[in-house]
């Protein structure tokens, strides 16, 4: 993992924060064989892992999951998962909301395709050997029930849409390494 990576968040105007626990990931441990990806031959599943959150600020109209990995050897970092427009009623995603079709999303919720140019989840899948990759799992507190975008955007056009936006995040960062 590079130690000069940043997180995507570090250099935006800071924002209050809420609480995310999942029953799939831990802060600060190794991604489970589900969350990593099985299309890109790690031997995953690419199944995207249960969010639950709570907390949030009360003017929140709607939330966006994303899913990041800052230490992808692109120079841009790697986008994994983006969920846009989710109802403000709805305080968890579970396991496997991120399938490809999207069919276990809640109503309203549109999925970007992630830096694979494939919708929905892709499990981790970082270079063998080229150490411990942070995957920064965040929900996004939103002022706006919904953002002006269509589902044929990336996820960093959805990231400057929600600029503005933001009310709150919270973040939990699982990490996972193929070794050599």
């Amino acid at each position: 993992m590079s130690e000069t990576a940043q997180l995507p968040y570090a250099s935006l105007p800071s924002v209050g924060s809420f609480s995310v626990i999942s029953t799939d990931l831990e802060d600060g441990q190794m991604l489970r064989m589900a969350q990593v990806s099985g299309i890109f031959g790690a031997g995953g599943q690419d199944i995207s892992p249960n969010l639950t959150w709570s907390g949030f600020p009360p003017e929140t109209k709607s939330f966006v999951v994303t899913c990041f990995d800052p230490d992808a050897p692109t120079g841009s970092g790697f986008w994994h998962w983006t969920v846009y427009d989710i109802p403000v009623a709805t305080t968890e995603l579970s396991s496997n909301a991120g399938s490809q079709d999207g069919v276990n999303l809640p109503d309203g919720a549109k999925q970007l395709n992630n830096d694979a140019g494939l919708p929905g989840y892709l499990g981790s899948a970082p270079p063998i050997g080229h150490g411990p990759h942070r995957y920064v799992f965040a929900v996004h507190a939103l002022g706006v029930e919904s953002l002006p975008i269509t589902p044929d955007v990336t996820p960093a056009i959805c990231g400057f849409n929600m600029f503005g936006n933001t009310l709150a995040r919270a973040i939990i960062v699982p990490i996972y390494e193929q070794a050599a």
